[in-house]
């Protein structure tokens, strides 16, 4: 039998290890998927509900397995489709390939149904490599030179196919000239910093005596390196969310996240040190960082790119974390630093667990959805997977779940684009079908994109070893984050027009599929369904019926928040009398912490 373009694609790809493609149908890969039937389906064609989807879950397959994404779908409107997730993965730094479809080559440039500029289309994107496939000689070279890039960038790529191309005779390219033959094989490497670099480094580390340590994914390969380096400076560890699964919190000085989502540790952490080295993080909100002046700095990335901003450091380091630190970590000398610093930290963390679960266990409305999130925290089985959507959804991620060592976590970190919580948990699947995973959604996310995917679930889940793929839903029929960002910061009350939800019944829409489904009204009842979602023989779907009013603003908010709040609230908002019975009991507890810190220091 001939092989044609289509078939030489799928081989090729099975020739660099991928397993999984994620995809949708449509005529523009006709003849993709007519390959896909000679091959036996390998690699596994995964069909999502929409082609947005399938790039979220190639994303999450990426980010989960440190492996190759692999995303599929037609030409013109599939196309379009993918680009919110492509999106997710470029400004995420997670190495993605889309393998896209185009019309005719005979009737590019006509108008023709369906045609769409891919190639412009996608030169954002996929800035680092984007190339349309015209001759069957030119595939080999193009296509491994997509997925080379996306792996050495960090970066979606994308190949474009007309649909004519696809069915032609394979015929790979000769020795002659203006042909580019191609090969396999990419043989690891490891970037390292000069060692002039390395000694002003640890100079500056060094001299410092109250030491902070933000680091986000780029360190989740060197867990032991970044703990001993922490160890040795006596430093606080703050975690930018897209590093929450780099280091345990479980660590006595790990403060948690920082930010608009994080935690007061993390927030005085970086107010009060003198020294910050930055690892593997471009967390762009300058103003949670130290003052400027105020602390030196170091920064480690292993993109040239991406060093140098955010802060004024001083010396920056271009290499793989792990590797820079093995030769940083012998030119620290911990002798000559005192334990105050550490102490000081460590009982802020301590002190800032007590005020989380007072939190938790406040009152309310029908449901504190921080409580919901921290009795799901000493339930999470060590292997467990988590994706946390956008929305007010991420702030109880960010502040109650506990990351210890083998959990791995995640969400749409830069672009923070809503909907990518449930297939990010299917890709988790498919990367790791042998583990749990489970999906934290608000209900505007779940009502967006994460209903329809449950379909999805409900098709593959027998091809998982451990079936189990729990999504909790906070259903308090608001755009809850929104909501509480136009009160903060531009003091006006909930516009109910944009914000309110409908209330849709999730669990039962979920038993409609043969899947487990729960709905939660009463908080005594909620570790149990958590329990009983984790022990579920497949996917399961945990409703919870949750106060709109617990505010999820920073702990450390500014004047100007809460005086804009206050406005909005003068203004008429309509749950304004919830608001203030809420964001009274919160406040309450930072209030309890700081008169429990100087009773303490009085002692």
């Amino acid at each position: 039998m001939s092989t044609k373009v289509a078939d030489h694609v799928l081989q090729r790809l099975r020739e660099w290890g991928v397993e999984h493609v994620f995809g949708y149908p449509g005529d523009g890969i006709n003849g993709l998927l007519a390959a896909w039937g000679r091959a036996d389906n390998q690699p596994l064609f995964i069909q999502s509900r929409h082609e947005e989807m399938s790039a979220f879950q190639a994303v999450g397959y990426a980010k989960f397995s440190g492996r190759l994404g692999v995303c599929a779908a037609t030409s013109g409107p599939g196309a379009i489709h993918l680009l919110n997730g492509l999106y997710d993965a470029k400004l995420d730094h997670v190495p993605v390939l889309a393998i896209v479809g185009q019309t005719h080559r005979t009737a590019m440039g006509g108008s023709y149904q369906q045609e769409v500029d891919l190639h412009t289309l996608y030169k954002d994107v996929a800035s680092d490599f984007v190339e349309t496939v015209t001759v069957p000689e030119q595939l080999p070279n193009v296509l491994d030179r997509a997925i080379r890039t996306a792996f050495a960038r960090r970066a979606p790529t994308a190949i474009i196919i007309p649909g004519d191309v696809q069915e032609l005779e394979y015929s790979a390219p000769t020795h002659e000239f203006k042909m580019v033959p191609s090969s396999l094989d990419s043989s690891s490497w490891t970037a390292t910093p000069a060692d002039d670099s390395v000694r002003r480094a640890a100079e500056i580390l060094n001299s410092g005596d109250k030491v902070a340590i933000l680091v986000g994914q780029g360190a989740s390969g060197a867990r032991a390196e970044v703990e001993q380096i922490a160890e040795l400076l006596g430093a606080g560890v703050a975690k930018a969310l897209l590093g929450k699964d780099a280091l345990s919190d479980e660590l006595p000085y790990v403060t948690g996240a920082i930010g608009l989502l994080g935690t007061r540790p993390s927030y005085e952490l970086m107010r009060d040190c003198d020294t910050l080295l930055t690892i593997g993080s471009s967390f762009p909100y300058t103003q949670f960082l130290p003052d400027f002046g105020k602390a030196r700095g170091v920064q480690i990335d292993i993109d040239p790119h991406m060093v140098g901003m955010r802060y004024p450091y001083e010396v920056n380091l271009v290499g793989d974390a792990k590797a820079t630190l093995e030769r940083l970590i012998p030119l620290i000398r911990s002798e000559e630093r005192g334990r105050e610093w550490y102490d000081t930290v460590c009982d802020n963390v301590a002190r800032w667990h007590e005020v989380m679960d007072r939190r938790a266990n406040l009152s309310a409305d029908p449901i504190n959805p921080e409580y919901v999130t921290r009795a799901l925290d000493p339930l999470l089985p060590d292997n467990a997977i988590v994706s946390s959507d956008s929305g007010s959804a991420a702030n109880w991620y960010a502040r109650h779940l506990t990351m210890r060592p083998g959990m791995r976590g995640s969400l749409s970190g830069t672009l923070a684009t809503m909907g990518c919580g449930v297939p990010y948990a299917i890709g988790a699947k498919f990367a790791h079908p042998d583990r749990p995973a489970i999906a934290l959604v608000g209900d505007g996310a779940m009502q967006m994109n994460g209903l329809a995917e449950l379909i999805t679930a409900a098709k593959y889940k027998d091809l998982w070893e451990d079936p189990r793929l729990v999504v909790g839903i906070f259903n308090n029929h608001d755009l809850n984050q929104v909501t509480w960002e136009m009160r903060a910061m531009e003091g006006a009350p909930s516009f109910l027009p944009s914000q309110e939800l409908p209330d849709v019944q999730y669990a039962a829409f979920a038993r409609s599929l043969g899947l487990t489904g729960i709905r939660v009204e009463k908080p005594q009842d909620v570790a149990a369904a958590w329990r009983a979602g984790l022990e579920a023989d497949g996917p399961a779907v945990i409703e919870f019926l949750t106060d709109p009013a617990v505010p999820p603003i920073p702990p450390h908010a500014t004047w100007d928040q809460m005086e804009a709040t206050a406005a909005s609230i003068l203004k008429g908002d309509a749950d304004r009398g919830s608001m203030i019975r809420q964001g009274f009991k919160a406040k309450m507890q930072d209030f309890l912490q700081g008169r429990e810190g100087r009773d303490k220091k009085s002692d």
